[in-house]
């Protein structure tokens, strides 16, 4: 039986963001001309506005300066692309209810295989109108079509007419092309070159590839392309390779969306539960099958959530967060314990469901040697996670190294949680103090004119002798978040008679045009 030709169903989302951004602000906000805006070096430039934005003048790629130099009271709003990226791998799952499996097509767009699929839905054009249908409902803008391959499909979608069919028997090239070049999916450099040798049109650049009468200049044009793009090894990037694609003469692959379903387990029980011990019982059989789904995925939970559904309808949920990944059945019993003393049971629970909603990867322990360290006492993130559910998730901080070299910025705290921020391995900093004071205290230094090492100094009212000095360390200023009239800092370990280390800097150089005379200030202790 001969297969059914392959039909791939391409959707765009032209306004993703900004339809997102709709949803998630007022009309009020929405009525007003407002553009999103990315970090540039150059400064914020736009990545799309909305209907108001774009009467005013406002245009992707465009400076945000420029924009308000058309319209000033243009509003900006910081973009979110990894949240649009999140937003179109769960539309690509959805979209799967159109065929069998479905990719990704960043930054805004879906392919999904349809072959063989259209007739449930009364027909490819049926097919394509509940598409748009769909994703209207859900308030997002779209454009789909269906071609043989996914770069016909693409083409149609962004650059052919509203809801654009090829049919198989149709040669490609006759509907796309008066098409423009862009439609290959090139990169901008490329679209440039391609301007400025004159081609313009799908049905230029093919007439150079394949749709001329005489072989030789067909195959001296198409070498000519190729000679000037012979470098460029991405399909972006080579124009032939593209038109070879589209025409379905060179296959291009596709990786499929797969969902990752959550590991979930739930009791429905044959009488409601009213009492708190029946409760705890359920949730320890509950917590030991949890443990079960987690080994055989090989992972652990840092998220985990228990919904109970009351006889009445209502569902009550609780949450739980931990430092590291887990499978230990009884600390997650323990750690919900204290999250159901207020559970209001009404006339019964019928229904008790776990999920662990964020898991992580998780090796296999020796169950001899956690036996032993429970022995010792309680493992650091067990007691973490203690302290976070008792005290709040707020009330628990850990120090994290910053990228700063500024020894009062180069650390921060923040929830056990929460990521860990970048910082820059490269800086290798010498020595510093084991305590470092919150704030650096003046001193009164006595040293050789100008730039001398210290030889006596007075701190709290007491005056120290200086035995041995080693430095100076030069910290500059960090000049893209600070003033140019801010001074740098030349640090000194010291040691004093009695043996005891100091952490002390000189605030500024003699003459430097930034101040007076340079202050002196302590800023840590040594051991």
């Amino acid at each position: 039986m001969k297969p059914p030709p392959r039909r791939i169903l391409s959707v765009w989302l032209a306004r993703l963001s900004v339809d997102r951004w709709r949803r998630a602000s007022t009309p009020e906000a929405d009525s007003a001309p407002t553009a999103l805006i990315l970090e540039t070096a150059h400064g914020p430039r736009i990545t799309a506005a909305n209907d108001a934005g774009l009467a005013a003048g406002a245009r992707p790629g465009m400076l945000l300066a420029d924009a308000r130099a058309l319209f000033p009271e243009l509003a900006a709003v910081p973009a979110d692309p990894a949240g649009d990226l999140a937003a179109l791998e769960k539309l690509a799952l959805w979209a799967q209810r159109w065929g069998p499996w479905s990719a990704l097509d960043p930054p805004d767009g879906l392919l999904v295989d349809v072959t063989g699929a259209a007739h449930l839905f009364g027909g490819e054009e049926r097919l394509l109108g509940d598409v748009a249908a769909a994703f209207a409902q859900h308030g997002l803008t779209a454009r789909a079509a269906i071609a043989p391959t996914a770069g016909a499909a693409w083409a149609l979608a962004h650059y052919g007419q509203g809801a654009a069919i090829l049919a198989p028997e149709d040669y490609p090239l006759h509907l796309l092309s008066d098409l423009p070049v862009a439609a290959l999916r090139l990169d901008d450099d490329v679209l440039t070159v391609l301007r400025r040798l004159g081609i313009k049109r799908l049905g230029e650049l093919a007439g150079l590839g394949g749709a001329s009468d005489d072989p030789a200049q067909e195959a001296a044009a198409r070498d000519g392309l190729r000679r000037r793009f012979r470098n460029r090894q991405s399909p972006a990037a080579n124009p032939l390779l593209r038109l070879d694609q589209l025409l379905g003469k060179v296959p291009e692959p596709l990786l499929p969306v797969i969902a990752q379903p959550m590991p979930l387990v739930q009791r429905r029980l044959m009488e409601p539960l009213r009492h708190r011990a029946l409760l705890d019982r359920v949730l320890d059989d509950l917590a030991a099958a949890m443990v079960r789904a987690l080994e055989a995925r090989g992972e652990g939970a840092r998220r985990l959530e228990l919904a109970l559904w009351r006889v009445d309808g209502e569902v009550l949920q609780r949450r739980i967060e931990l430092a590291a990944a887990t499978r230990e059945a009884g600390h997650i019993t323990r750690l919900f314990a204290a999250r159901l003393d207020d559970v209001e049971a009404g006339f019964g629970i019928e229904m008790v469901q776990l999920r662990a909603s964020w898991s992580e990867p998780l090796h296999l322990a020796q169950a001899d040697l956690d036996a032993a360290a429970k022995d010792h006492g309680t493992a650091l993130a067990a007691c973490i996670d203690r302290l976070t559910v008792r005290l709040g998730p707020r009330a628990v901080t850990r120090p994290v190294a910053r990228a700063s070299h500024i020894p009062e910025r180069a650390q921060g705290w923040q929830p056990p949680l929460a990521p860990v921020p970048a910082r820059q391995p490269s800086l290798a900093f010498h020595t510093r103090p084991l305590k470092l004071l919150d704030r650096a205290e003046p001193i009164t230094v006595l040293h050789a004119a100008p730039d001398g090492i210290p030889q006596r100094f007075r701190w709290r009212g007491e005056v120290r002798e200086v035995a041995r000095v080693e430095g100076p360390e030069r910290i500059a200023p960090e000049w893209w978040r600070e003033r140019s009239t801010t001074r740098l800092r030349d640090y000194y370990r010291i040691e004093d008679e009695a043996g005891r280390r100091y952490w002390i800097y000189r605030l500024g150089l003699v003459g430097d045009g930034r101040g007076g005379v340079p202050d002196w200030f302590l800023h840590g202790l040594y051991a």
